[in-house]
């Protein structure tokens, strides 16, 4: 399944949520210039490596949220973004802009979190801003789950478009990653490369303090019959 839009519009335009978009992007276009060495010290040295923690080292905690911004590829970085641009803007509406963004990287952090419980011992960087928007994509079944999300399913060669509630995109997504990431607990190695608990721990966090950042309905629809 691939999502191509919801059909909620939000009220104002999406300032933070389109700036974390571009931050990926500039992040990433310079991330091409660099030697492969380069670009793999970079990896090791601000992705988020489990193992590398320590509470000897407060810095190498920062990882947390530095990993949160670099991405491995070309569909990693576009696969993110395309997420982000859809469900994000709607629920920086509901927040308000400076909420967003402290929730957006206490999304990331958390996230990154529970990657580290489960794969406390891993070696190998987690990057991507995935995690964070796992935490986007857990508020909006919270606070939109009837909206509907217009997805592409491939059936053999031909698209086939249909709407979805919210809620049961969002719903299957969860599963899907939280098998995968069952399956990746007996693996010899990391699974795929894939950080599935820190897309299922931003989820979680997300469905459970979206209340705490968002605002009311009431006072969100005041707001707006105030200024329109």
């Amino acid at each position: 399944m691939f999502p191509i839009k919801d059909t909620i519009r939000s009220r104002k335009f999406p300032i933070v949520n389109t700036a974390l978009i571009a931050v990926n992007v500039l992040v990433f276009l310079f991330e091409e210039i660099l030697p492969p060495q380069t670009l793999e010290s970079l990896f090791l040295y601000l992705g988020l490596v489990p193992a590398r923690l320590s509470l000897f080292n407060p810095l190498s905690w920062i990882t947390l949220f530095t990993s949160v911004f670099l991405h491995g590829g070309w569909f990693h970085l576009i696969s993110n973004i395309w997420t982000l641009y859809i469900f994000g803007d709607n629920v920086e509406d509901r927040m308000g802009s400076g909420r967003y963004l402290l929730y957006y990287l206490l999304a990331g952090a958390a996230a990154g979190l529970a990657q580290v419980f489960f794969l406390p011992d891993s070696s190998m960087p987690t990057i991507g801003a995935s995690g964070a928007i796992a935490g986007v994509l857990g508020a909006y079944f919270i606070l939109y789950p009837a909206a509907k999300v217009v997805t592409l399913i491939p059936v053999f060669i031909f698209p086939w478009f249909i709407d979805i509630p919210a809620f049961i995109y969002l719903g299957i997504w969860f599963v899907t990653q939280l098998s995968s990431g069952l399956i990746s607990l007996g693996a010899v190695s990391d699974f795929g490369g894939v950080a599935w608990w820190a897309h299922i721990g931003g989820f979680v966090f997300g469905f459970l303090t979206v209340r705490l950042f968002s605002r009311k309905e009431r006072t969100y629809r005041r707001i707006y019959n105030d200024e329109y």
